[in-house]
């Protein structure tokens, strides 16, 4: 497969999984704030509320295992900067006081699993 064959692939399977992923926590009865929230640090795929609480969600969708899980994509560098874009998202809509957590949903061969305070900072 050619380099911009792959690129699309990855970011087509990667798009599938966020809308995946949207419908998942839908379904669970969070309250969907933000997609694809971006700053100048980076993006967090999805930002929702959970009985008050504000949860950075971190999508990761694999066709397989050849790389490993999809949680262990999300290396504590790329956790630094959910973090800062997270900080920057809580200071703009005035809810510093606000409980957080940082999730991850792992997408592999279309099945979900949702790993709940995946890290903290």
């Amino acid at each position: 497969m050619q380099i911009a064959q792959k690129n699309f692939y990855k970011k087509f399977l990667g798009r599938a999984g966020e809308l995946k992923a949207g419908e998942y926590l839908k379904k669970k009865g969070y309250k969907i704030l933000k997609t694809n929230y971006k700053t100048h640090v980076g993006e967090i795929d999805i930002i929702v509320e959970d009985d008050g609480v504000i949860v950075f969600v971190e999508v990761k969708t694999r066709s397989g295992q050849e790389f490993g899980s999809p949680s262990e994509a999300v290396t504590f560098k790329k956790q630094e900067k959910y973090y800062k874009v997270a900080q920057e998202f809580l200071v703009k809509e005035k809810k510093t006081d606000s409980i957080c957590r940082f999730d991850v949903i792992e997408i592999e061969n279309g099945q979900i699993n949702h790993i709940l305070d995946a890290f903290s900072m």
